[in-house]
């Protein structure tokens, strides 16, 4: 028996970007197989009655998250770039990018994929909300049509049932 893990994962957060970095290869290691599973912490932040990030609403904490996420990236050998001024803002929207990742991960290329959008937001400052690098990144895995099936009605259920 094989086995599994299911590894939830919201592309606007910055703990996800790490543990998507390196997921594969430790459970490799151990003969566990992942199931990425995309989806949105904007609901439930909602749910808690915060319109933003607890990173934002606590400037202490946020302060603290990057400073960590700094350590924690250069530990574990992973490219880091903190937002800059005129970069998107924190936390960026991860809708469209969750959407793709259902394609991709359905056309059997989804953590490749997933990498390449958490390396495009965390370490070049890239804005995943722009559907020309999410088109670009599909066609990079040879998804051409990516931004069409994101947009379709059965994704956007297939999503919304994820965070439901």
């Amino acid at each position: 028996m094989v086995a599994e893990v299911a590894f939830w994962f919201d592309f606007a957060s910055t703990y996800s970007y790490l543990s998507a970095m390196r997921i594969e290869a430790e459970a490799a290691r151990r003969d566990i197989v992942v199931t990425w599973r995309p989806f949105l912490l904007g609901p439930i932040f909602v749910a808690q009655g915060w319109g933003d990030s607890p990173f934002n609403i606590y400037p202490a904490k946020g302060r603290y998250m990057w400073r960590d996420l700094e350590r924690q990236a250069e530990r574990l050998g992973l490219p880091f770039r903190r937002s800059q001024p005129g970069d998107p803002a924190f936390p960026q929207a991860s809708l469209l990018a969750a959407r793709a990742a259902l394609v991709a991960l359905e056309a059997g290329v989804g953590p490749a994929f997933c990498r390449s959008v958490f390396t495009a937001q965390f370490a070049q400052g890239q804005d995943i909300a722009d559907p020309a690098l999410i088109a670009s990144i599909g066609t990079a895995y040879a998804i051409p049509d990516i931004m069409e099936r994101a947009g379709s009605p059965a994704v956007k259920r297939d999503l919304r049932d994820a965070v439901d």
